[in-house]
């Protein structure tokens, strides 16, 4: 998946945090959603501008930082 264009990162918006399509909400409180518990479709009942594509992004942004990260400690 490609989500250059979902995940968007402006210095002057949340102080730079990846973002979701340019809005206020971060690739940090998605994640953050899905860990305490909540489902896919409770995050998108609760954000109604997120679609289901903005949360695999987010995911995809997760799993590609974090290889990234890892494969700078090795």
């Amino acid at each position: 998946m490609d989500y250059s264009k979902i995940i968007t990162i402006d210095p002057g918006k949340m102080g730079g945090k990846p973002c979701i399509r340019g809005m206020r909400i971060t690739v940090y409180d998605v994640l953050d959603y899905l860990a305490s518990g909540m489902t896919e479709q409770e995050v998108l009942h609760d954000f109604p501008d997120l679609t289901q594509e903005d949360i695999q992004a987010c995911l995809k942004f997760a799993a590609d930082r974090e290889r990234r990260l890892a494969s700078m400690r090795a």
